[in-house]
């Protein structure tokens, strides 16, 4: 092969290298997690701990499998910025019923939510886990269902 057509093909193959490399990186599918609330009209989540990796997408899919109506016993999830008392948060959120259980003055420390859900009715929320390593606790907000045990803890660690 000549020096002339080597040199060419090695310039085609950087172009075609740096066309390739602004190619957008393929998009990772986020990872499911399932959570029943409400099981045989218990006041806890089935899933109450989720280990995650730092920047993971991962889409939380909530089911009320309680038989009472939403007003009675409905159930949302709601995950806090790293310390936050969830016991805290579900005494401000328990008068909140217009904003459906997440109180205004402190949305700063909400991650992620899923809507309250009435009887058999799935909700779900795709969210980016956050950077720093530690223990994000998630609640339901329905009145006084944190309290009894409603509630668990996204752990991410590097």
């Amino acid at each position: 092969m000549s020096s002339k057509l080597f040199t060419s093909v090695l310039i085609a193959l950087a172009v075609l290298g740096a066309s390739l490399a602004r190619l957008p990186a393929a998009e990772v599918a986020p990872r499911v997690i399932k959570i029943r609330a409400g099981v045989e009209n218990a006041m806890k989540f089935e899933v109450a701990s989720i280990a995650a990796a730092p920047g993971e997408s991962i889409t939380v899919a909530l089911t009320n499998a309680c038989a009472y109506p939403k007003n009675v016993m409905g159930h949302n999830w709601v995950l806090l910025t790293a310390g936050s008392d969830p016991t805290a948060f579900a005494g401000a959120a328990a008068t909140e019923a217009a904003s459906g259980y997440i109180p205004e003055k402190q949305k700063e420390k909400v991650v992620a939510f899923i809507k309250l859900l009435g009887p058999n009715e799935t909700g779900e929320v795709t969210f980016t886990v956050p950077t720093a390593p530690g223990e994000y606790p998630f609640l339901c907000t329905f009145p006084a269902h944190c309290a009894i045990g409603m509630k668990g803890v996204l752990v991410v660690k590097k």
